[in-house]
């Protein structure tokens, strides 16, 4: 066949064309990447869950149902206020709480007695009766005496609740103050690390042994000791109390820390 050469030679082509459409087509659509399912970050885990505190579980009386739904919170001053009546038996309550969101109420004060400045239109517990009592020896202004007498009240009334009681109230109200520090602003954080972290605060506050003295540049006293001034809300509070009072208000404060953290102190 002389042609032989010709037909190879196209043989040869057609085969070329067949791999040619078959591997390297330029049409072909691209391969469709499909992406990895993105990774969500895992919500902070709480250092003190409220689950591991040590609730009142053999109470021949509850204080509290814990199997009855809880209320929302916009709608939960009656029932925490009828809970609270029947923690502090015989104390009248009105004398030294505002009721009337008394949760957030409670939360707003605790987010902020570390910071300079403590919310008056938040606070959960009334103004101390009385006038802050002051005295003036030899041109220096401190506080008088007198003065601590006036948080006497509130103490005892603090000393006389039963921790136990207190902590199982809190535990089972604690989705609506998880919910009213999320309002805050702190939708990814856990509002008893807060509180813990809060008490701990308080609980480092030295000891100002009188006399504890004061300026007053304008309508409100300071303390005169520039550093004392710039303690948080918290801190000057239990200075502004008396030593005496700052140590009974802490030995509470280490009660319910112990309560809280149960877990923790067992380990």
């Amino acid at each position: 066949m002389k042609n032989w050469p010709f037909w190879i030679g196209c043989l040869a082509a057609i085969v070329v064309i067949i791999l040619y459409l078959q591997f390297f087509r330029t049409d072909q659509p691209e391969p469709v990447s499909i992406p990895a399912p993105a990774v969500q970050p895992a919500a902070p885990q709480p250092t003190h869950p409220i689950e591991e505190a040590t609730v009142d579980v053999g109470t021949t009386e509850p204080i509290i149902d814990a199997s009855q739904p809880l209320p929302e919170l916009q709608q939960s001053d009656k029932t925490v206020g009828e809970v609270l009546e029947r923690l502090f038996s015989e104390q009248n309550l009105g004398r030294f709480f505002l009721l009337e969101h008394i949760i957030e109420r409670f939360v707003v004060m605790v987010d902020n007695l570390p910071r300079q400045d403590l919310p008056v239109s938040h606070r959960p517990l009334k103004k101390i009766s009385g006038k802050f009592l002051v005295q003036k020896k030899a041109g220096e202004l401190t506080i008088a005496s007198a003065n601590y007498d006036r948080y006497t009240p509130v103490i005892r009334l603090l000393e006389k609740a039963d921790a136990q009681q207190v902590v199982t109230v809190y535990a089972t109200f604690y989705p609506l103050f998880q919910e009213a520090y999320a309002a805050l602003g702190y939708p990814d954080r856990y509002f008893n690390d807060r509180l813990i972290e809060v008490i701990d605060h308080l609980l480092q506050t030295p000891i100002v042994q009188d006399p504890v003295r004061l300026i007053q540049p304008k309508a409100l006293y300071l303390f005169a000791d520039p550093a004392l001034e710039d303690f948080s809300a918290g801190r000057k509070v239990l200075i502004r109390i008396g030593s005496g009072n700052a140590e009974r208000i802490k030995q509470i404060l280490r009660v319910y820390r112990k309560q809280l953290v149960a877990a923790e102190v067992a380990n």
